[in-house]
């Protein structure tokens, strides 16, 4: 597969700068703004599918009548954060 470009990027002299002094040693600038978009690929695409998992849920309750409160789902995630608390200690 050929191999496409992003368009010219221009920013800020001091950004360039910060971003130039956290590479790593034989990182290129291109490494890391590809790696920076990728990164932000994967977390826009687990965003809309935590969403979309949110709003079918949310219609499937609507649908069964059937809903889970608040309060419940708090406590079931106290119970679970006590217990990878406990095992961590």
């Amino acid at each position: 597969m050929k191999t496409a470009s992003f368009p010219s990027l221009r920013v800020d002299p001091q950004l360039r700068q910060d971003t130039e002094s956290v590479l790593q040693n034989g990182e290129s600038l291109s490494q890391f703004i590809e790696k920076a978009v990728r990164s932000q690929v994967e977390v826009r695409k687990a965003n809309a599918e935590f969403l979309a998992r949110g709003l079918a849920s949310r219609d499937k309750a609507r649908i069964s009548g059937q809903y889970v409160s608040a309060d419940a789902v708090l406590e079931k995630l106290k119970t679970k954060l006590a217990t990878v608390k406990a095992k961590s200690d």
